[in-house]
């Protein structure tokens, strides 16, 4: 079954008092499965394409489908309102009914899907969600990070087809985003829901995201597979800051000096010693600024992770005078940010064979 189709364009500029306007031209061809992130800068789109998936605002002209349903083809004079799509919306603040205890707003989603329509139980999704000992409180007595859980705990029980989260954390500060980002996790990995999460947080798309959406300037300026699309040197300067890749890998040896080593598909690297047993699969995430090149391999170094390298393209960096550099190591692409001056003294070009020195590794939850 086919994904999720969005293609719409939206031009706002004559409604904007300041003369600067605001447009949009989207035509995205998203996954049906995992998580698909939407990632730019404030004011990007990334809200509006939410919208327009949910439903909530309609743009003219505006070509929408789910698997084999269309939900809104103005050719056609079909648009299906938002309590129709079954879907599920999870806002920056959490919106939980005051009046109502913790286990009555998780019921009142419940309650909107008919019971043979109904995925879960509220009792597997509370403890899903860590909410066991929370069912009976109010929204006013917990934190942010526990409302949060809850809204999410709410939308799940409506049974929804497709769930959208519209910057979940970013009204939580760094303690309550680190509370809540492995129940994120544990979604992704116990439910088949396919979910849209908007954010402008790369550390937390890296760690969730398997497929990527970049929004820049009003258009699309990347979309593809996480790694994939991070890993791509031709990225718009606004992304380029935090140019990365995230690899998945497994570990798969305890080695001496409290070290442990991770295989990748090409490679293997060399990290502190981690707490979990052998066969662990672990996410981590190398960023262009701590990786370097070098023609030969070197000697007498302390970096320990060196990894054989074939270039594939040369780019240009967000900084005057550097470079992003996109490499293979066997199948999986990564990148280095170097100056120019050493683009041109090493000769690199695609085709070339050079060692990647591997300053800095960030392993993701």
């Amino acid at each position: 079954m086919s994904g999720l189709r969005l293609r719409f364009r939206l031009d706002r500029a004559a409604a904007a008092p300041s003369g600067g306007g605001f447009a949009l031209d989207v035509d995205l061809d998203l996954p049906r499965g995992g998580i698909t992130a939407l990632c730019g800068h404030s004011g990007s789109g990334k809200t509006t394409c939410l919208r327009v998936i949910a439903g909530l605002e309609r743009v003219a002209g505006a070509f929408v489908t789910f698997g084999d349903e269309v939900w809104q083809d103005d050719t056609r004079g079909l648009f299906v309102p938002s309590h129709r799509r079954r879907l599920g919306y999870v806002f920056q603040e959490a919106s939980l009914f005051p009046h109502m205890t913790v286990r009555g707003n998780l019921e009142f989603g419940r309650k909107r899907v008919e019971a043979e329509e109904r995925r879960f139980e509220l009792e597997t999704v509370a403890t899903l969600l860590g909410l066991d000992s929370l069912l009976e409180r109010s929204p006013a007595g917990l934190s942010g990070g526990e409302r949060q859980r809850a809204a999410i705990a709410r939308a799940l029980l409506a049974s929804p087809r497709l769930l959208l989260m519209d910057e979940p954390l970013a009204a939580l500060d760094f303690r309550r985003k680190q509370e809540i980002l492995p129940y994120l996790e544990r979604l992704h990995e116990t439910l088949s829901i396919p979910l849209v999460y908007v954010s402008h947080a790369p550390d937390e798309v890296a760690r969730l995201a398997d497929h990527l959406v970049l929004l820049d300037g009003g258009k699309v300026a990347a979309s593809g597979p996480l790694n994939e699309t991070l890993a791509r040197a031709d990225l718009p300067p606004v992304f380029a800051g935090d140019a990365g890749v995230v690899l998945d890998t497994v570990l798969v040896a305890h080695e001496a000096d409290a070290l442990s080593r991770l295989h990748f598909e090409g490679g293997s690297l060399l990290v502190g010693r981690r707490p979990e047993p052998i066969g662990t699969r672990l996410r981590c995430r190398i960023l262009a600024r701590d990786c370097s090149l070098a023609r030969d391999k070197p000697q007498g170094t302390s970096i320990l992770n060196l990894l054989p390298a074939e270039v594939k393209t040369v780019g240009t960096a967000n900084s005057p005078g550097q470079a992003l550099v996109q490499l293979h190591v066997g199948p999986t692409p990564m990148l280095a940010r170097i100056t120019l001056r050493s683009v041109r003294e090493l000769g690199i070009v695609p085709g070339e064979r050079l060692w990647l020195q591997v300053k800095g590794v960030a392993l993701l939850g």
